[in-house]
């Protein structure tokens, strides 16, 4: 290894590439997994959806409740 290097000419975050989204997974309990795993293959839905949908109406409901 050189004991000096030229940086002069660099160009600062010529590989830089920012993180547009960031997918944080989200780990379900084996029971309720199984739960509406089971219910989602008996209406062939996805369980992402059916977790979705969940969700989606507990959200709902908290916003109506003023929370």
């Amino acid at each position: 290894m050189k004991k000096e290097y030229d940086f002069s000419k660099a160009e600062q975050g010529k590989f830089y590439r920012p993180i547009e989204k960031l997918e944080i997974p989200v780990y379900l309990d084996k029971e309720i997994k199984a739960f509406y795993s089971k219910k989602a293959m008996k209406k062939n839905i996805d369980l992402n959806k059916v977790v979705n949908t969940i969700l989606r109406k507990e959200m709902e409901m908290l916003k109506a409740m003023g929370m």
